[in-house]
This record gives structure tokens, C-alpha cells and sequence, in this order.
């Protein structure tokens, strides 16, 4: 981990949660990133993102407002979405398989669960940064391959529709 340089990341913090979202960034602050900003809902995330180029976006789950969901169905395919491609790492107290299903579905890179810790969110952080999964495109899902597996796949390909891999221009 000690080869991935963090301090040069661009960070917002998507979080309700005023305390939460004090924690979050002052952890980051201790890890060397300080090049944070903050959303309190989903909707104010994407006119944040208008204006600050993040690296990553740390999302929570369940805020008043647009939550965390839909935040991410909105940076993966809205009309406004200022970049597509970017890496969302979604904190949740919620891990409920349905729950995780339904959000990697919307095109989360990543989880973590609450309680977090330093040690925990800069390893989450380094791995989604870090992770090369491409992305793709369906009729109905634009995100990152949600596929874990080393090596090409074998078997009978689930998807019912037919997958593109998409890059940022």
C-alpha cells in the first residue's frame, strides 16, 4: 500500500450525517488527503461534482434527500453526470445482501461498513483506486464490472443482455 501515494487524491464525502461526515474527513486528513469536499445528500453531490474534480467519492447509504443509491445511478447515467467513470466507495451501516445487490447493481465500486477506521477506509480507498475492473454497459447497467474472478470467464454467461466495455474518453 505504501507505493499508492493518497495524499494527491480529491475526495467528496457524501454524508447526511454531520458527525459522520466530520470523522470521515478528518481521518482523511490524518492519511494526507486535504483535498476533501462535502455533499449532504445525493442531489448536492452532483452540483459539487460540476465544480471539483474528485478522485473518489465516498458515499453514504440512507440520507435524507437523494441517498446514496441514487446518487450513484445519477453519476453512472445521468444527464448531468459530471464524470461516469468515477470510483464510488459507499459506507453503509446497511449490509443486508439485498441491500449490497441493489447498490452494486447501481454501480458502487466498493463498501464499507460502519463502525469504520483509519485502517479500514485508507485499504477500501487503495483498493478502489487501485482496482482495474473495466467498465461496462448493458442496456440497463452502466458501472464497473461486477465480476471478482481472476482470468477470463468460463460457463454459461448469465447476463441477458450484451455487454459493452466502455472507457473514459
Amino acid at each position: 500500500m505504501s507505493e499508492f501515494d493518497v495524499n494527491k487524491q480529491k475526495v467528496l464525502i457524501v454524508e447526511d450525517n454531520v458527525h459522520f461526515r466530520t470523522l470521515v474527513r478528518t481521518i482523511l486528513q490524518a492519511l494526507g488527503i486535504d483535498k476533501t469536499e462535502e455533499a449532504r445528500d445525493g442531489s448536492e453531490a452532483i452540483e459539487v461534482l460540476k465544480t471539483f474534480d474528485a478522485d473518489l467519492a465516498i458515499i453514504d447509504w440512507k440520507m435524507d434527500g437523494v441517498d446514496g443509491v441514487e446518487c450513484v445511478r445519477r453519476i453512472r447515467a445521468g444527464e448531468d453526470s459530471p464524470n461516469k467513470f468515477l470510483p464510488v466507495l459507499m459506507v453503509t451501516g446497511f449490509t443486508e445482501e439485498t441491500l449490497v445487490n441493489e447498490a452494486r447493481n447501481a454501480g458502487v465500486n466498493d463498501f464499507l461498513s460502519k463502525p469504520i477506521s483509519a485502517k479500514s477506509l485508507l485499504s477500501r480507498i487503495v483498493s478502489v483506486l487501485k482496482n482495474d475492473n473495466p467498465f461496462i454497459s448493458t442496456g440497463d447497467y452502466f458501472g464497473p464490472d461486477r465480476r471478482h474472478r481472476d482470468g477470463p470467464f468460463q460457463g454459461a454467461d448469465r447476463r441477458g443482455e450484451q455487454t459493452n466495455q466502455v472507457s473514459p474518453s
